[in-house]
């Protein structure tokens, strides 16, 4: 079974950032794809919480990870989830389901950690193009 990654963030195509470019060298764009949560910007970055209302959607990019483990290892440590990072850490990688082509997927995905009292919450549910 194919190990799957959403992303909504720093590590979309469009972002450009050194480690988009990582996981896009290190797995395959399976396209768009929607997660029920809700999306809030956090510093330069997002962070998103499951949500239990269907009408909350976070777009983002699905993608078919080739080696999961090497690139978790940096993923990991890049989103401050690694086991050096002291607890409790700012985002948790948990596998959730995600809508892609009008199918449910089980993929991987960071979930923001913190409380999110006094961030501003991202109501179209895109990062990009918010700033």
């Amino acid at each position: 079974m194919a190990d799957y990654l959403f992303v909504y963030g720093t590590l979309m195509k469009a972002a450009r950032h050194p480690m988009a470019v990582r996981l896009a060298a290190h797995a395959r764009y399976a396209g768009p794809a929607t997660f029920n949560g809700r999306l809030y910007r956090v510093a330069h970055y997002p962070g998103a919480v499951a949500s239990e209302d269907a009408s909350d959607q976070i777009h983002g990019e699905l993608y078919e990870l080739v080696d999961a483990g090497k690139l978790f290892e940096a993923l990991d440590a890049y989103e401050g989830c690694s086991p050096d990072h002291p607890q409790p850490t700012k985002y948790v990688r948990a596998q959730r389901s995600v809508s892609a082509g009008g199918n449910s997927v089980s993929a991987w995905i960071y979930l923001y950690n913190w409380p999110v009292d006094g961030l501003a919450r991202i109501a179209s549910g895109r990062f990009l193009g918010q700033e």
